[in-house]
């Protein structure tokens, strides 16, 4: 099946046409038809299957063709962290490029100043985490009266993060009359009680995650200090490989810095994410496609639409907290039968994830110390809310009880 057949209006498969979408992913071949009808949808799914799009391209065409345009939220993705917010954000971004339609995320760890901005001035599909969310509530900034879609993304991770009372209180603020859209990768018993209490009639999808990579991909594991990664590379793209190389970032800024470390080793390379205009993304991958661009820094969100046969060569800067995000950016290398090669860039706050990958694909990935900072006394570190190094706070230390002891009787006091 082809986007083309999903009944979906020209501006938007423009912006998929753009953005390299061909054909729906299952997910989105199942979803999309039954939430442009407005129907409440029950999704088992994981990140890494489509999932966002497979709700943004119809809730796109839904609010556009119903043509409301009174600056009141319409539609709200509940999720449970900034990472997450961001990158539907830049998905809505996307795949409404060409409708007039504004997206705006809220997420706390920031000030609130250029949101509570952003929201005056209108918003028409809100992406918020539920702290800020109800923060903005209480203090009259938003309100959520004229809402007609709402999406809970990531279900399950909202109970192991402790948000699920947080959830049942934005439930009481909507609308009763509205389309909810569920989605979560497990289903333990809080959370289908929540899914009923939420749902009405709702049409079941359920779409098994990718879990494995293909035999023609030769992957490897490169144990390294954080503060080594860039020196790292440098070293394997000047001596080791000297094709095309997709190097994934875990973020927006990371990206930016890798792009223009290389650039100073006078290695030619380009970063792609969020924050660049669809015409610089686009002139990067075109760039990057005819080889006058080597190295390609993308975060995941970007790389979605790049697709190239002859792409020899990935390489994980920074491994994703999602398993399923392994398969699916090795997966850009060793197409249409060709031989492809993967390395993983493993620092302490990598190795946890490292496990987790190693345990979704059923095999372990060899690891090479054949290179000049290569490590074996990595430490396991966890990362905060903000996705940085996670740093236990020191424990109180308790005042010292200085203890007198009363003094002997010396006899002061004996009777004579």
């Amino acid at each position: 099946m082809l986007f083309t057949e999903l009944k979906l209006i020209k501006p938007i498969l423009d912006a998929l046409q753009k953005e390299g979408y061909e054909r729906p992913t299952p997910i989105q071949e199942q979803s999309v038809p039954s939430i442009l009808e407005g129907k409440d949808l029950l999704g088992t799914a994981q990140t890494g299957t489509g999932k966002t799009a497979a709700f943004a391209i119809p809730i796109l065409q839904n609010l556009h063709q119903k043509n409301i345009r009174n600056n009141q939220i319409k539609a709200l993705i509940l999720t449970p962290t900034r990472e997450l917010a961001i990158q539907i954000e830049e998905s809505f971004k996307a795949y409404g490029a060409n409708l007039p339609l504004r997206t705006l995320a809220i997420f706390g760890g920031v000030k609130q100043g250029a949101q509570e901005n952003a929201l005056k001035r209108g918003v028409d599909i809100l992406v918020a985490t539920p702290g800020r969310l109800l923060d903005f509530i209480s203090q009259g900034i938003i309100s959520l009266k004229n809402l007609e879609i709402f999406v809970l993304d990531e279900a399950d991770r909202m109970l192991d993060m402790g948000f699920v009372h947080d959830v049942k209180r934005v439930v009481k603020l909507l609308p009763q009359k509205r389309q909810t859209l569920f989605f979560s990768a497990t289903f333990p018993k809080e959370i289908q009680e929540l899914a009923n209490s939420m749902l009405t009639n709702p049409v079941k999808v359920s779409v098994t995650p990718v879990s494995s990579t293909a035999d023609t991909i030769q992957q490897s594991v490169y144990f390294v200090e954080k503060e080594n990664k860039l020196d790292l590379l440098t070293h394997i793209l000047k001596n080791h490989i000297d094709e095309s190389v997709l190097v994934f970032a875990r973020t927006k800024h990371g990206a930016d810095k890798i792009a223009r470390k290389l650039q100073k080793e006078k290695i030619s390379a380009e970063a792609i994410h969020g924050n660049k205009s669809q015409n610089q993304r686009q002139n990067a991958l075109t760039n990057f496609k005819s080889g006058k661009t080597r190295i390609l820094v993308a975060t995941d969100i970007a790389a979605r639409g790049i697709d190239i046969d002859e792409l020899k060569h990935v390489i994980n800067f920074e491994l994703s907290d999602v398993s399923e995000t392994y398969v699916h950016r090795i997966g850009r290398t060793g197409r249409a039968g060709n031989e492809g090669s993967s390395i993983s860039f493993v620092d302490g706050l990598d190795l946890i994830n490292l496990k987790n990958t190693e345990k979704l694909i059923g095999k372990k990935i060899p690891v090479v110390k054949d290179h000049p900072f290569h490590t074996d006394d990595l430490v396991v570190q966890k990362r905060d809310s903000n996705n940085k190094p996670f740093t236990p706070k020191p424990k109180p230390q308790t005042k010292e009880t200085i203890s007198f002891k009363k003094p002997k009787n010396k006899g002061f006091f004996r009777k004579k």
